[in-house]
């Protein structure tokens, strides 16, 4: 007992390799340079979302991607870790989070869309099941809450709710039953999410997960999110089974996270029309 809760503190303790550099904040309400407009994006799911990954020795510094503090929703340059619940300036209070896939993915479309803002809102929940993302529990309430205030903060009649990122579904992979319902309740989160945001259309982008462990129901898992678009109009699904690669039996490494914000991004402009 007492080896198992020693693992669970040690798992949650900030990374070496986090760079402490206080958070540099930022103006949601101004455009950059010869940005046109601001696009929210929201990222969900569980750790893997948040990121495992080995972090850079430098942080990003870049004025065209801005992220929402996970704890005070205060608004920074986007930087690893974008989960961070730690204090902005100290750092105290961070815990494992690391490189995940949303700084590539928004790096990616700056460089289709040059003249657009991305503004990052973390909302994943590491080990988190689907159950606790129901409309009504505290991780679906709170990223409708962070992302209506996003939306408020933004210029004016430049701002927009662009789209969600999902990389979940471990956590419903402990048996066949959860794996059976899991594409209902997807579907259930995506209209609620629509509806709520007030937008019907709102793209949703899905990712295959990894199937080191239990590799059976992850498989079937994984051919549950690969139906998304079947499940749902304007959705996606990146498949990042032919390049995945791990720091444990269930986290992806950076180089795969960096390849899920490309191909992430990549979806998107193919929901959007412009690829």
């Amino acid at each position: 007992m007492i080896m198992v809760l020693q693992t669970v503190i040690a798992q949650k303790l900030a990374p070496p390799d986090l760079n402490k550099q206080p958070l540099a904040t930022d103006d949601i309400t101004k455009l950059p340079g010869e940005c046109e407009r601001v696009d929210i994006f929201l990222l969900m799911g569980q750790s893997n979302m948040k990121g495992r990954g080995v972090m850079p020795k430098e942080p990003l510094a870049d004025s065209q991607i801005i992220m929402m503090h996970l704890k005070n929703d205060g608004w920074f340059l986007a930087r690893h870790p974008l989960h961070l619940v730690g204090d902005p300036q100290t750092f105290a209070g961070a815990d494992n989070a690391g490189v995940g896939p949303g700084i590539t993915f928004a790096q990616t479309l700056i460089a289709a869309q040059p003249k657009t803002r991305i503004a990052l809102v973390p909302c994943a929940k590491g080990g988190s099941n689907i159950t606790q993302w129901r409309k009504g529990r505290q991780l679906y309430d709170e990223t409708v809450r962070r992302t209506k205030l996003a939306l408020s903060q933004g210029p004016k009649a430049k701002t927009r709710i662009a789209g969600a990122l999902w990389l979940q579904g471990e956590s419903n992979t402990r048996s066949e039953e959860s794996v059976k319902a899991y594409g209902p309740a997807l579907g259930t989160l995506i209209d609620n999410l629509r509806a709520d945001l007030g937008i019907p259309d709102l793209p949703f982008i899905a990712c295959t997960i990894g199937e080191k462990k239990t590799p059976g129901l992850r498989r079937k898992m994984n051919a549950v999110l690969l139906d998304l678009p079947k499940l749902r109009p304007h959705t996606a699904c990146v498949d990042g089974r032919s390049f995945a690669k791990f720091v444990d039996a269930v986290h992806f490494d950076t180089a795969t996270q960096e390849e899920h914000g490309r191909c992430y991004a990549v979806e998107y402009l193919k929901l959007t029309g412009q690829q």
